[in-house]
């Protein structure tokens, strides 16, 4: 029996295609308590704490990708080397063809494990070539660990920053509270707190914990009831329900997406913040927005500052007139949609964002000018809705089911079924209320009860985190769901 109960055990430490490791199963919880018990005996010594951390972030990679976590130790070893040659290159042709290895490097990663098929089902199309797709795994995270090893090449290329030791750059390619779905850490903005003394003030755990049991809420809780239970459903067969339901089905998308992918950047910022370490913030409640200008300031803030300052303003930004900057724009959010995945729909919503954006800057829209109550209240509620109608395509497995959701909505709405949608969908409805409320909430409110979970002894904390966990355990399926945003 003991033999048979070992083999269980290390069978869990091993990589299972339909169970990957995400912050929001049981066994990462177990595990991360038994990583956090050597940490504390280790974080003091520096280069053993480096080691111990960096060797665990590559287990967790292995246990949501397997054998794929030899692209990741790839990135790191080509990024490394060519950062380092790059720095002893002087300016010229030769330094400039080192950038384009690293870009021909890490794009190329991307072109084939996210658009192969896309290209072949580009060419079949114009073309009317009849080539088979092919089975391509898609590693996790691949575009988020690409786009943080590529800022640090960037980086090395325009002097902005020196090159590290292999070890600090794999520390900082794999940590891996964002490694698999972000924030998206800038080399310059993490690698100088490496080797600063380890110091986790009461504030900064007691933000972590906050942060930590916030993000498990909204993804495990909140996204995942809404998505089983009713927004898979109507976009899987939009034509199955009403224009009504098709309508709050794009509003519970609005909201899963947000709380499934906010709930992960929290969890992933407040572990950091336990471990002494400090990320980028990546949300900023969007939909409180005024604007789709002001929406791309407060979603996703990591990639759209990375797109910003890596690839708009390389194209001229705003530098060249006024047509071109519509243009740069343009380019912008079509590559900001491909990256989010190989399919024209996301080509469609990038290309719609940036219409909006160059729209917005026509007209010198500027959501920060004061306004107006009810105006702006109007102005949330129009950015909100076109956000909602672009989600539609970002959502929708093809072209067709987004047209018919919209078919739906516009001519089989069905006003008087209000009273019947209720009864029937009450506990979704209530859960996303909850979600709404607490995208809603005032800061003052938000940051009082991060200092009363601050100001809670340990023991208050860990119960805090029993009572999210089961409130989880209520709610959730047999089935872990996995996180959205390990697709891209």
């Amino acid at each position: 029996m003991f033999p048979v109960d070992i083999s269980n055990l290390l069978d869990q430490f091993r990589y299972h295609p339909n169970a990957p490791l995400i912050f929001n199963s049981g066994f990462f919880l177990f595990l991360f308590l038994g990583f956090l018990a050597i940490y504390m005996l280790v974080y003091k010594h520096k280069k053993a704490h480096i080691i111990y951390l960096t060797l665990f972030s590559i287990f967790f990679y292995y246990k949501s990708s397997g054998i794929y976590v030899l692209v990741l130790l790839f990135t790191t070893i080509t990024d490394y080397a060519l950062a380092k040659l790059m720095y002893q290159t002087p300016k010229g042709l030769k330094k400039e063809l080192l950038l384009i290895l690293s870009l021909v490097s890490n794009l190329g990663i991307l072109a084939y494990f996210k658009y192969t098929n896309f290209f072949i089902d580009i060419t079949n199309l114009f073309w009317y070539r009849d080539i088979a797709t092919m089975d391509i795994f898609l590693p996790v995270g691949v575009s988020f660990f690409t786009f943080q090893s590529l800022s640090y090449t960037i980086d090395v290329y325009r002097d902005e920053l020196k090159p590290v030791s292999l070890l600090d750059f794999a520390f900082f390619v794999t940590f891996f509270p964002q490694m698999v779905a972000g924030p998206i850490v800038r080399a310059k903005d993490f690698l100088p707190q490496i080797h600063r003394p380890v110091f986790v003030s009461t504030a900064d755990f007691g933000r972590g914990v906050f942060l930590f049991a916030c993000g498990l809420f909204k993804k495990a809780v909140i996204s995942d009831y809404i998505s089983r239970n009713f927004v898979d459903r109507v976009f899987e067969e939009p034509l199955k329900y009403t224009g009504l339901e098709n309508l709050f089905g794009t509003y519970g998308y609005a909201l899963q997406i947000y709380c499934d992918f906010s709930g992960y950047t929290d969890m992933a910022i407040g572990i950091a913040l336990v471990l002494g370490y400090h990320l980028v913030p990546n949300f900023d409640a969007p939909y409180q927005s005024a604007s789709i200008t002001e929406f791309w300031r407060r979603w996703h803030i990591s990639l759209s500052t990375w797109l910003r300052d890596y690839l708009y303003i390389p194209l001229g930004g705003n530098r060249l007139g006024k047509i071109r900057t519509y243009i740069n724009l343009l380019i912008t959010m079509l590559l900001g949609g491909l990256w989010h995945g190989a399919s024209m729909q996301f080509v469609l919503w990038g290309f719609l964002h940036g219409t909006a954006l160059s729209i917005e800057k026509f007209f010198n829209i500027n959501s920060t000018q004061r306004s107006p109550l009810l105006l702006h209240i109007l102005r949330v509620l129009l950015t909100y809705h076109f956000v909602c109608f672009c989600w539609i395509f970002f959502r929708a497995a093809t072209f067709q089911t987004a047209l018919d959701v919209l078919y739906q909505i516009a001519y089989d709405f069905r006003p008087e079924l209000i009273g019947d949608f209720i009864h029937g969908y009450y506990r979704v409805l209530v859960f996303m209320a909850l979600g709404f409320a607490f995208h809603f909430v005032p800061k003052s409110i938000e940051q009082r009860a991060q200092n009363a979970v601050t100001y809670l002894p340990l023991l208050g904390k860990a119960l805090l985190l029993v009572a999210i966990i089961f409130c989880v355990m209520q709610v959730k399926s047999s089935e872990i769901q996995p996180f959205i945003y390990f697709q891209f």
